[in-house]
């Protein structure tokens, strides 16, 4: 096994933090029917997917971060588009 680069496997965390956040986004926009946020979501989740990619697919270990950093965005942007009860709806739901 290779030695494992911090830097490298905190740059792969946060890239797929920030994919995840992003593609949470996209998912709101799509749900909202907001055609052009989500178009714009989509653009971006795409340049940051790439980017984790191409990180990792050198040493398959670095896999593991990117699960985490998954995880970590998607728990974070739930918990940003989440409102208390009697708080209204969540960011990004259609209206009722």
């Amino acid at each position: 096994m290779a030695a494992i680069d911090p830097l490298i496997a905190g740059a792969v965390f946060i890239a797929t933090a920030a994919t995840d956040a992003v593609y949470v986004m996209f998912t709101s926009a799509v749900i909202a029917r907001k055609r052009i946020p989500a178009a714009n979501w989509s653009a971006v989740w795409y340049l940051l997917s790439s980017y984790a990619v191409i990180s990792y697919t050198e040493n398959a270990f670095y896999v593991a971060f990117a699960a985490i950093g998954s995880w970590a965005g998607a728990y974070a942007s739930l918990t940003f588009l989440h409102r208390p009860p009697g708080g209204g709806s969540p960011v990004g739901a259609a209206p009722e």
